[in-house]
């Protein structure tokens, strides 16, 4: 059993780093809010006969009133990231997207520190030496210069992607999986729908981006959600956190494949400081137990 979750996680691991690419095709599409807004409203659909068979939301009113009120806050930090990543999208590659997207783990333990006072351990430190150096490395080619418009994006939506980390695994851990999943996806959607609808021009839904809307939607969301749910009640902590770091390499190696993007001696580097550091601070929180990682489930 222990092997099939493993592999069930490397496989996750490649399709969540392929998102990139989708995500990638969607950006130079234009399309960002309207994008996000389709594709999270139908993951909240493919989910939904899973979180029906759970037995919660078949009767709404008969769930915690906490839960509508942390669906609505974990929905929000949701929106925040996947809007400010697919923004980024537009001006970096997806293997840049994927690396510095990654960095919302060794974000964690500051944001524990400042907001909840939890003195973080030494590793984390050393992570974060790390992975600021790697992501300089690779933002920048490892000169002096202004880092990228669409790097900046990401670093900035890594933090919004580690404050919904946190409200999973302090506040979400007493409410039905499945359910909740359903409120914070559906939320993140109708957000998305209604800023684009608000700021952006209608996109042309062409080939390439139904493609992007239906594989991030139906595999990335959908079903790599309800299996990482399965795989990792039968793998220990520690290799679903090695397994799951791999989608950032997966980003690059799709990017390199599908899109023809490439990275210089320098930036390669900068990927490995990243993963290194992700890696550490991934093993060190998954072992504490300083969040509860049945709920850490990123939207990609």
């Amino acid at each position: 059993m222990r092997l099939k979750a493993d592999i069930t996680l490397f496989l996750i691991a490649i399709i969540w780093g392929s998102a990139f690419v989708a995500q990638r095709v969607a950006g130079q599409v234009g399309s960002v809010y309207i994008f996000n807004g389709a594709r999270y409203l139908l993951a909240g659909l493919v989910v939904l006969p899973f979180a029906w068979r759970a037995g919660r939301i078949a009767n709404p009113p008969y769930m915690p009133r906490d839960q509508y009120k942390w669906m609505l806050i974990a929905g929000f930090f949701l929106f925040i990231g996947s809007a400010l990543q697919q923004a980024g999208l537009t001006y970096t590659t997806a293997g840049n997207a994927g690396f510095i997207t990654s960095l919302y783990v060794v974000l964690i333990p500051i944001l524990l520190f400042f907001f909840w006072g939890e003195k973080p351990h030494w590793l984390f430190i050393v992570a974060v030496v790390l992975a600021m150096a790697g992501a300089f490395l690779l933002s920048t080619g490892g000169k002096f210069a202004a880092i990228r418009l669409g790097d900046l994006l990401e670093i900035i939506g890594a933090l919004f992607w580690a404050f919904h980390v946190i409200v999973l695994g302090k506040y979400a851990h007493s409410f039905e999986s499945m359910s909740f999943s359903v409120g914070q996806l559906v939320v993140c959607g109708l957000l998305n729908l209604a800023l684009g609808l608000a700021v952006e021009p209608m996109p042309v839904f062409d080939a390439n981006l139904l493609f992007a809307i239906g594989y991030t939607a139906l595999l990335s969301l959908g079903l790599c959600y309800t299996l990482q749910i399965w795989a990792q009640k039968h793998t220990p902590p520690a290799d679903a956190a090695l397994i799951l770091g791999l989608e950032s390499v997966f980003a690059v190696i799709s990017g390199w494949l599908l899109l023809d993007e490439r990275l210089a001696g320098i930036q390669i580097l900068g990927c490995v400081m990243i993963f290194a550091a992700v890696i550490l601070s991934q093993f060190k929180e998954w072992t504490s137990g300083t969040i509860d990682h049945d709920h850490l489930v990123e939207g990609r």
